[in-house]
């Protein structure tokens, strides 16, 4: 275990404990060159022997910090100092996405499309870098105030094999989100990720992991094995569209999933449209593969020795034989009868084909004028039919597509439908006030629009104590509308914050100095002489709990001291203010 006050390489101050995981402990530290806070990840002493391991983590953190995206924590430096492996990273001040879901239970649908839409863009990048994260899961997701999604622990992922599923506990909160092929062993793709984040959309909208077990074996067994359970019947809000998105991502069989993170961005960014409120349940094109071959994860059993059954041997006799003659006379009948039904097909409906009209080519008319498409499909001799279609990219009356489409060949005289452009699909704005701001900003991005939050003051910020999030104002008014790419502001209250009751809670003297510096305060230390307590608690302080907090302000505290004579000072930080379980925190 890391010491408050450690040096790390001779730069990094360790201020705290902040998470506990199975293979890293994460620490708050501050980078004394560069004066800011950083999050250090220190690999487990019990790992840190594994010289197989460290090497793979050391290389797999060198990549990763290449990797360079609004969604990604950025990692800063990797290094190794007194046995010590470290990955100093990015330092998020938010919850993680397990603790959302413990604490909400279920998100909401543009809550959760917002979040996998982030979640996809980050692994975009980290795929066009041929970097697989391999371990995604709501404990290695980072949520800030702001909405913003952040993806860590690209460092120390790494596919997990039989020997640590055996380990008890350790990976419990990674094989959750488990795919089949790396649980069996066979390595991982681009497409384990999209496992992951199918798993992970299933535990976002239902509140729930789809399979558990009394040990991180079965779990992964009933992955391989157990079809997924309905979404749709946990959580009857959710639209078949959502619910086949997360069937596709979550095949067994690979094949069956999107074949990269944008297609299945794609079909996320539409899965709320009107069009596909009918959608049929989806259907795989090739059959999931039986994952029943556990070798990797479970001892083989020994195997069984079957008994063999002596051969049958049967005497043939004349009523054999008369069944036999029977038999062939069936099959001269049958193809008599397949030479006459091919003959029927070639009179009745081959011949008259291909001395029937010569099929045509629909020509291209796409971005040509409605009217001149018109004139040149009649003079290739089609019907015309035209109808109106909103598009983004496309000028109005201009023609988009037709039906049937381009180079296709069809009789003369068939109908061409042509869809030409009426612009922009706009969206009407409107009245947002006393809404969530995130679940709005999620709907309106769905729309195309660019929406920003911003904090505006009001006049009693009392009044929204735990309504933080509530939009008060926006900048485009009800009723305007708005083309994709365009802008809109929505408001929320600007808390102002108070003064915590620090001498009931038992605040040290180093805390409360924290507090100072985040809000810009000047702490004066009054110290007094106690003996019923411990040196540095905090005994009195002004302003009193509950008022309101200015920046530049001086606050003044009453600290408690030793009695003389005293040869040394020493300031006592609780470092258990941010440990979690182990499932909330099962960092790597």
């Amino acid at each position: 275990m890391i010491a408050k006050g450690q040096l790390i390489n001779d730069r990094y101050e360790i201020e705290k404990l902040v998470g506990e995981g199975g293979m890293a402990n994460v620490y708050l530290a501050r980078d004394t060159i560069l004066d800011r806070k950083v999050a250090v990840k220190v690999l487990r002493g019990d790992l840190a022997g594994d010289e197989k391991f460290v090497r793979r983590f050391q290389r797999e953190a060198l990549s990763a910090s290449s990797l360079s995206h609004p969604n990604i924590v950025e990692i800063y430096d990797v290094g190794e100092d007194e046995g010590n492996f470290y990955i100093v990273m990015e330092y998020i001040e938010g919850k993680t996405l397990k603790q959302l879901i413990k604490k909400r239970g279920v998100l909401s649908l543009p809550e959760a499309i917002d979040i996998m839409l982030q979640l996809l863009d980050a692994l975009a990048s980290a795929h066009d870098s041929y970097i697989i994260h391999r371990d995604i899961k709501p404990q290695n997701i980072m949520i800030k105030e702001s909405g913003l999604v952040k993806i860590t622990d690209f460092g120390i992922a790494m596919a997990l094999n039989s020997a640590q599923l055996t380990q008890t506990n350790s990976v419990m909160g990674s094989v959750h989100y488990l795919p089949p092929e790396q649980a069996s062993g066979k390595g991982s793709t681009i497409r384990s990720d999209i496992y992951s984040l199918g798993i992970l959309m299933f535990e976002m909208l239902t509140g729930k992991v789809p399979f558990k077990g009394d040990s991180a074996v079965e779990i992964a067994l009933k992955h391989m094995k157990e079809p997924l359970p309905n979404p749709k019947e946990l959580n009857p809000v959710i639209p078949v569209s959502v619910e086949n998105i997360i069937l596709k991502a979550t095949a067994k069989n690979p094949k069956n999933r999107y074949k990269d993170v944008r297609e299945m961005k794609d079909d996320i960014k539409t899965c709320l449209d009107e069009e596909r409120e009918n959608e049929e349940k989806i259907e795989f094109k090739y059959p999931e593969t039986d994952f029943s071959d556990t070798r990797s994860v479970v001892k083989k059993e020994e195997k069984k020795v079957e008994k063999v059954e002596e051969p049958v041997v049967k005497q043939i006799t004349e009523e054999d034989t008369i069944e036999k003659g029977n038999k062939k006379k069936t099959i001269i009948i049958a193809s008599i009868i397949g030479v006459c039904l091919l003959a029927f097909i070639l009179v009745i409906i081959v011949i008259p084909k291909l001395s029937s009209e010569k099929e045509v080519k629909v020509p291209d008319v796409y971005g040509m004028e409605i009217s001149k498409a018109e004139a040149m499909l009649k003079k290739n001799g089609f019907k015309i039919d035209s109808k109106k279609k909103a598009s983004d990219e496309v000028d109005e009356d201009l023609v988009i597509e037709t039906e049937p489409s381009k180079n296709r060949y069809v009789k003369k005289g068939t109908t061409i439908v042509i869809y030409y452009s009426s612009g922009a699909k706009k969206t009407e704005i409107e009245d947002y006030t006393g809404q969530n701001a995130y679940e709005v900003k999620a709907r309106l991005e769905l729309l195309g629009l660019n929406v920003t939050i911003e904090e505006k003051e009001v006049e009693n910020s009392s009044e929204y104590k735990n309504k933080s999030q509530l939009i008060i104002d926006q900048s485009v008014k009800k009723g305007e509308k708005l083309s994709s790419g365009e802008n809109i502001t929505l408001y929320i209250p600007k808390i102002l914050s108070v003064y915590p009751d620090m001498v009931t809670d038992g605040w040290t003297l180093a805390r409360a100095t924290e507090f100072c510096e985040k809000y810009g305060l000047t702490i004066k230390v009054i110290p007094q002489v106690t003996e019923d307590k411990e040196e540095g608690i905090i005994l009195a302080q002004k302003p009193k709990a509950g008022e309101e907090v200015f920046e530049n302000d001086t606050f003044t505290v009453t600290v408690s001291k030793k009695p003389e004579p005293t040869t040394t000072k020493t300031t006592t930080t609780s470092t258990t203010d941010y440990t979690q379980n182990n499932e909330d925190n099962n960092v790597g």
